[in-house]
């Protein structure tokens, strides 16, 4: 049995609004799932799991209909959708009673539900939010459902607000698979049993890194599970290394050539650390009309801040260090002042300056 995992998908979601690129995310949200349709399609997928919030919203009756008409789209592939903390539907309503026209079937809210497909024999099992938080260790609770059967469990959460779970727990149930929602990056819980798939397209800065969907297999010998980048864009931070002795123009030139390699897809944040001149002054313009750049954040350190960290931390950690290394005279002056700014920077970053 082959199947795919996503999670997290937040159609309707309108990251970067206040940025120019935000207005096409919507859409690119929408056609990176459509490129996971595909994909199902193309490889032959028996089964879809949607481990939570497909949507960025509690969805209506209207809502429903169209990610029905999508999945129609799917050739041979059955779809099994567990609503999660976003996208959460209130029993008994007019979403809860919809009924699909596609191959798909959505896990009702508040009670545990096994989905059994009798032509790939797996039995699916969850439990849908029917509200946006649960306390209490739900997903620790559920069994198997089908005796000699695929048994995958299906859940969406993970801290103590949103069915917080043990992994060992998980684990000693003996699903053949643990397909999880809620944690919108990657993360290979259990190997080739457990695994939160991420947003097949990101949502947000903090959300670095490749972003796509799980595909699995299972058989006789086991389950193994693949990971699948699809995103359209990702978010990257761009470091940059400064020195007294680059000039501006050589900075700029330095960020360009990472940028050209990287492609102007992606959506980056550039963040400048070491030292820098006094009064140090470059032009980027040319650079954020090309490039999708959400921050520039400078965390450079130049003669003047090293003079004033030197006095405003005098009596703290940073100025035993500074003590420290002055007080190595046995060491070349250009290293000891590299060693010093390198430090102070290190010790900045860290928070423990004091």
């Amino acid at each position: 049995m082959r199947f795919i995992h996503i999670a997290d998908v937040h159609l309707f979601a309108t990251p970067d609004t206040e940025f120019e690129w935000g207005a096409n995310r919507p859409q690119e949200i929408e056609e990176t799932f459509e490129k996971v349709l595909d994909a199902c399609n193309e490889k032959n997928i028996d089964l879809l799991l949607i481990a939570g919030n497909l949507f960025d919203r509690s969805p209506s009756v209207e809502d429903l209909i169209f990610i029905d008409e999508k999945l129609m789209r799917l050739e041979k592939t059955r779809t099994v959708i567990l609503s999660g903390t976003d996208d959460y539907i209130v029993p008994g309503s007019e979403s809860a009673a919809y009924k699909f026209r596609s191959r798909t079937v959505m896990l009702p809210p508040e009670k545990t539900t096994n989905a059994y497909l009798k032509g790939i024999n797996t039995c699916v099992t969850g439990y849908s939010y029917g509200k946006p938080e649960y306390t209490d260790r739900i997903l620790e609770n559920i069994d198997p459902g089908h005796k000699d059967a695929v048994n995958i469990l299906i859940g969406h959460g993970g801290d103590k607000n949103h069915m917080p779970f043990r992994k060992d727990k998980l684990a000693a149930k003996g699903f053949d698979y643990v397909a999880m929602g809620y944690i919108r990056r990657p993360v290979h819980i259990l190997k080739n049993r457990m695994a939160y798939a991420g947003s097949p397209e990101p949502l947000g800065p903090t959300e670095t890194g490749r972003h796509g969907y799980v595909l699995g297999e299972i058989n006789d010998e086991g389950t193994k599970i693949n990971w699948c980048p699809i995103a359209r864009r990702n978010y990257m931070d761009i470091s940059i290394t400064m020195s007294p002795d680059l000039e501006a123009e050589e900075i700029t030139k330095n960020l360009e050539e990472k940028l050209l390699k990287l492609g102007n897809e992606n959506i980056y944040r550039i963040i400048l650390r070491g030292f820098s001149k006094d009064n140090l002054s470059f032009d980027l313009e040319r650079i954020k009309s090309r490039y999708n750049i959400y921050e520039i954040l400078n965390m450079t350190i130049s003669d003047d801040d090293e003079k004033m960290l030197r006095v405003e931390n005098e009596t703290n950690m940073m100025g035993s260090f500074i003590r420290e290394i002055n007080g190595s005279y046995t060491v070349d002056e250009r290293i000891r002042s590299k060693a010093l700014r390198y430090g102070m920077e290190a010790l900045i970053m860290a928070g423990e300056e004091r």
